[in-house]
């Protein structure tokens, strides 16, 4: 005889979560909010590294591939801040404070070099690839036409990736300590953006 079932038991069971109404909306604004931060800060990452290689002679190169990217990074984030007012979400509060640590970002990996500021550029792009991807598989059959901008917007970072490593990001001095430490700067700033 099968025992009885405790009705105390059925009462502490804690139930699983559902998405309610306003699920979709809420994770669109994460989407969004993410990665307006993520094009805002690229936006300043190479905006300070161009400074530094613009104020130094011979630099003229780096600096105008820099300018050229930035250009990309702000029709990125020229486009999120669209889609922010048009879906009346609030961007994160912790805009200036990653203005500032792009900024810190980029001027830093810059004073240590061209090498040091492709690997930078591998470092983020390597993880921004991945985190769009994520998103265009998730937003496919639900949002294509968001999908669709993100893969554009993804291949400009891979772009931007390759370009890296094909100019010595990975012969930088101390490579895989400096991408390890930006790649994980990275991925916390995406998890405390998503709520924040």
């Amino acid at each position: 005889m099968p025992p009885e079932a405790d009705p105390a038991a059925e009462t502490h069971r804690t139930p699983l979560p559902r998405p309610g109404p306003g699920e979709p909306h809420r994770r669109l604004a994460e989407i969004l909010r993410v990665d307006h931060a993520g094009e805002y800060g690229a936006v300043h990452i190479y905006r300070a590294q161009r400074a530094v290689f613009a104020a130094r002679r011979g630099r003229d190169a780096i600096a105008a591939d820099l300018t050229e990217m930035e250009a990309h990074e702000q029709v990125h984030l020229s486009r999120f801040e669209a889609l922010l007012t048009g879906h009346r979400v609030a961007p994160t509060a912790l805009l200036p404070l990653w203005r500032l640590a792009a900024g810190a970002l980029g001027a830093g990996t810059a004073l240590m070099g061209e090498k040091a500021a492709h690997a930078c550029t591998e470092a983020v792009e390597s993880v921004i690839e991945k985190h769009y991807a994520a998103q265009i598989a998730e937003l496919a059959d639900r949002d294509p036409d968001l999908a669709a901008e993100l893969t554009q917007f993804r291949a400009d970072e891979l772009a931007h990736h390759d370009y890296a490593v094909d100019h010595g990001s990975r012969e930088a001095p101390a490579h895989r300590l400096l991408s390890e430490v930006i790649k994980a700067g990275c991925r916390v700033a995406i998890k405390v953006t998503e709520r924040v």
